[in-house]
Parts: C-alpha cells; sequence; structure tokens
C-alpha cells in the first residue's frame, strides 16, 4: 500500500491561499480554524518564500507520542488520524507538533477549548466512511472515495503536492534537476525522517 505524504515546493508557492480556503469548504471548517495555513518566511526581504503547512502526516507522529489517552493513530497507508471521541482537549500535540497542525476549535481558559482539531490528509476519522457521524466530526472522506486532499488538487503552481511518497519525490527530483537547485522539500525531512535526493 502506498505510503501517503505531502510536500511543499516553497520555489512554486505564491501564497494565493486556495489550498486554505478548499480546505475550509469541503470540510466546512469552523471559524478560528484553519486545519491549512501559508506562511511567509522573510517577508518583503531577498529570499522571501511562502510554504502551505497543515499536518504532514509523520512517520513517527509526535502528536501521537505525547497524547495521555491515545487519541491518536497512523492508518495503513500512513495517515495520522484523531477520535474527537477519545480526546481530552489537554493541548500536549500542540506543543508537540513541529507543523503546528492541532489546534483548539475555542478560545477561552484550559479545559473550555474543546477537543483538538487536525488536518485529516481528507481521510476522515474512526467512524464508518462517508458516514454523516464522520462528516460533521471530521469533514469529507475524499480518500474512501479514491480521491486525493482538495487542498493539493487546488494548487493552481502545484507547489502543494499529495499523494503516494514515492511518486512525491520523484516529482521533486524531476523540479530540481531541471532547475538545477533544490529550494528544500518543506518539512519533508522532519516529518518522514528522510531526504529526497536529487
Amino acid at each position: 500500500m502506498a505510503r501517503m505524504k505531502f510536500l511543499c515546493d516553497a520555489d512554486r508557492c505564491i501564497e494565493c491561499n486556495a489550498c486554505v480556503t478548499a480546505c475550509k469548504n469541503e470540510h466546512e471548517v469552523p471559524w478560528g480554524i484553519n486545519r491549512r495555513r501559508v506562511v511567509t518566511i522573510n517577508d518583503g526581504k531577498p529570499g522571501e518564500r511562502s510554504i502551505s503547512m497543515a499536518c504532514m502526516h509523520c512517520t513517527d507522529a509526535p502528536c501521537a507520542a505525547v497524547c495521555p489517552v491515545n487519541c491518536f493513530y497512523t492508518t495503513a497507508d500512513g495517515v495520522v488520524l484523531h477520535s474527537k471521541d477519545l480526546c481530552i482537549g489537554c493541548g500536549y500535540c500542540f506543543y508537540a507538533c513541529p507543523f503546528g497542525a492541532p489546534q483548539y476549535p475555542k478560545v477561552g481558559n484550559f479545559g473550555s477549548r474543546g477537543k483538538m482539531d487536525k488536518c485529516t490528509y481528507c481521510a476522515g476519522g474512526p467512524e464508518a466512511d462517508g458516514s454523516k457521524e464522520e462528516y460533521e466530526k471530521y469533514g469529507a472522506n475524499r480518500l474512501a472515495e479514491g480521491k486525493l486532499p482538495l487542498c493539493a488538487e487546488m494548487c493552481s503552481t502545484k507547489s502543494l503536492l499529495a499523494g503516494d511518497g514515492e511518486i512525491i519525490a520523484q516529482i521533486y527530483k524531476e523540479r530540481v534537476t531541471k532547475r538545477g537547485y533544490g529550494s528544500g522539500a518543506w518539512g519533508w525531512k522532519t516529518a518522514y525522517r528522510e531526504t529526497i535526493g536529487s
């Protein structure tokens, strides 16, 4: 089975936020939560880069390692999901994640912020695929329909790639060879503990 991964090619991102909008619309994510966001580094300076960030569905997910109630789990194709029924909203995953993926759905004091929310790689949650309960808690399950995450499909510059990790790595290698340099496959080594050789 394929190991699903994300890759953001910082050389191609134009900060259009189509990925952010697509995610919010597809999953009816409430106000205040962005499962995906675009961050600009060195804004207005030489070397400025924009990066689309969300959960990278890590190989050894730090969020799962620190969760006291074991609400995180990894699917057969490498997608890191969590159960909102088990989550107690302690926020340990929020602090452990190097990508800032888990978020509180509400603003408030400790305990009143609700259960954590994060990118699901458009793979739903532990409920039955395509069920009303799954959609209400986690949004659309595009993976069960044989589709890739909508954020990557909506990326007009194909900066954000999603799918089988081997195919994604090959696409990036071809880009690096063609342009003669690599700006770095943002987040790849941190999330997957491997490099993409050119």
